[in-house]
């Protein structure tokens, strides 16, 4: 047994060496007696770049992070990795590259940006980025962010204008219904008291069926983003879905992102890229400033949907967040509270506010954008709303 490794002969006892010596690096401790070789060992050179350093040194460890501080070799190196590992790989070597090894300032040059995998973290470290971005620059990165909300917007949008169309429908009741509208479900409970025993059936007085919302019949969605640092993939993700709900003729959509300032951006909500760009990732947190924004802005509190996208770490005052929250939900305003819009699940965020919301009727949770137009549907329909089990 060489460091748990079998010391069985043939082509599987091999292999399982050869991928210890690339995880472990190469050095005098890692036990395996295994040389690499052509492609190994220019794939080994790659994640020696990042990994090789960064962990306190130990003695005999060799290998050593060599991507230096050029723009020129660090392009090199994106170049490699997507040769030797597939794309979603590239996307966390790329994420671990700028944390590990302070590459973020390098993102400010063209070069580097064209070289790079974009992905929701890139654009994130991007939009971070933009009020130190050159205008030689500013060309390159709004292309990136681009591709990315683009390739979101195919993914997203037309399963979203489905779901919510379909809520938007069911949520117009109707007394009069054709057949093919009629909600038997409902129309049998409202007419369980006219049950003919002798003929083991029920005999309804009154249909309820599906409307089919008029294009004047409009509900309100107001998307309140919280736009911290740790909520950049949030907001990439919150902005695609305001520009697809914004181009649905029954729903009025309103997107406010938030620090210790309050900023709407609906009339850019055409353009998602705009959106993206008009942000400022970073600074403090006024939940209830925000909050005091978009209620100012409720005409119809029946027929609005109010979305928080936060980790509820509130710097304004706590006391009048939760009265605000728990006023619009006595109006008839629909409220749900989302710890994250992304893919990586809840971040750190203040338990004792995400109590506090649920005590109100209001559970905080993270969602992801494939469950995003589930709860959408379910807070226009005004019923429970479809929270992850892991929430």
């Amino acid at each position: 047994m060489v460091n748990g490794v079998g010391t069985g002969t043939g082509d599987a006892a091999r292999e399982r060496l050869r991928r210890w010596r690339l995880v472990l690096g190469g050095d005098q401790a890692d036990g395996t007696g295994c040389a690499l070789s052509g492609r190994d060992a220019a794939m080994d050179g790659t994640l020696a770049a990042l990994y090789g350093k960064g962990d306190k040194p130990q003695a005999g460890r060799e290998r050593s992070a060599g991507l230096g501080a050029s723009a020129p070799s660090v392009a090199r190196w994106l170049g490699d990795i997507r040769t030797y590992f597939p794309s979603s790989v590239v996307q966390v070597m790329q994420r671990d590259a700028i944390e590990r090894l302070g590459l973020a300032s390098l993102l400010l040059e063209p070069e580097m940006l064209e070289a790079v995998e974009a992905d929701v973290h890139l654009v994130g470290t991007l939009l971070s980025l933009n009020k130190a971005m050159p205008e030689t620059t500013k060309e390159t990165a709004r292309a990136v962010v681009r591709k990315v909300v683009e390739d979101l917007e195919r993914r997203l949008a037309t399963r979203t204008r489905a779901t919510l169309t379909g809520a938007l429908d069911r949520s117009a009741r109707i007394n009069r219904p054709r057949h093919h509208d009629i909600d038997w479900n409902r129309t049998i409970a409202a007419n369980l008291k006219h049950y003919l025993p002798e003929y083991r059936t029920v005999v309804p007085e009154r249909l309820i069926g599906y409307g089919r919302a008029a294009q004047s019949v409009k509900k309100e969605v107001v998307l309140c983003i919280d736009q911290s640092g740790s909520m950049a993939a949030s907001v990439v993700y919150a902005s695609v879905f305001g520009a697809v709900l914004a181009s649905m003729r029954s729903i009025n959509t309103r997107l406010v992102v938030f620090d210790t300032a309050v900023v709407d951006l609906t009339d850019q909500l055409d353009d998602p890229v705009d959106v993206l760009f008009g942000t400022q990732l970073g600074g403090g947190t006024d939940i209830n400033r925000a909050l005091a924004y978009c209620q100012s802005h409720i005409t119809r509190p029946a027929e609005t949907v109010v979305v928080l996208i936060s980790d509820l770490y509130e710097g304004g005052i706590r006391d009048e967040m939760l009265k605000r929250v728990a006023a619009m939900k006595a109006s008839g305003v629909q409220f749900v509270a989302l710890l994250a819009l992304s893919d990586e699940g809840a971040p750190a965020y203040d338990r004792e506010h995400a109590a506090a919301l649920a005590a109100l009727g209001a559970p905080a949770f993270a969602c992801t954008p494939d469950l995003f137009p589930e709860v959408m549907a379910a807070a226009i329909e005004k019923r429970l709303l479809p929270i992850p089990d892991t929430a």
